[in-house]
């Protein structure tokens, strides 16, 4: 066997941390610590932040305009849930169909109103709205438990349906 003399590398991040890894984007040498597994391979955080930046495309107008769009819409979706609290126990099968339903309205009219712009700061802020418009409905009901019980249903069950039919993230392929 031949002897080569392969130089030692150093992290960048960590300039006393030895290494064989580098980044498969940029080459740069990267211990364990600073990569990041990627379908493609490791990365460093740097190329994985920046590729990151390509999919974020939310403008100012769309956080006002997907606020708006998304309180409302909780807001109207706050009030039938109130009406459907009246319905008595079967209400409870109701409430369990129709929030998901609810959910996919409103994330369905926010894609529509920010022109399917992406952000991860646009999906909190919608959350955010969402609970913001069931806010006024829920104060209407502090006297009523069973009212706050419908409502608590709504927003267990709008929020995540929201978040995830915005943000695109598939549980099941």
């Amino acid at each position: 066997m031949t002897e080569t003399n392969i130089p030692t590398l150093f992290c960048a991040n960590h300039p006393t941390v030895e290494t064989t890894l580098r980044c498969n984007r940029c080459e740069k040498p990267i211990c364990v610590e600073c990569a990041v597994l990627t379908p493609t391979g490791y990365r460093c955080k740097e190329c994985v932040k920046s590729q990151q930046k390509i999919f974020d495309t939310a403008e100012g107008k769309d956080f006002v305009l997907g606020f708006i769009v998304a309180a409302l819409l909780s807001w109207l979706a706050s009030l039938v849930f109130l009406l459907i609290s009246l319905i008595g126990f079967f209400g409870f099968i109701i409430a369990m169909a129709a929030a998901p339903t609810a959910g996919i309205i409103i994330s369905e009219s926010v894609r529509w109103a920010t022109h399917k712009h992406r952000s991860r700061a646009l999906f909190i802020t919608i959350a955010v709205a969402v609970v913001l418009g069931s806010l006024p409905v829920i104060l209407f009901n502090l006297h009523n438990m069973y009212g706050l019980i419908f409502q608590g249903i709504y927003l267990a069950l709008v929020l995540p349906t929201v978040f995830y039919r915005l943000s695109g993230i598939q549980l099941f392929k």
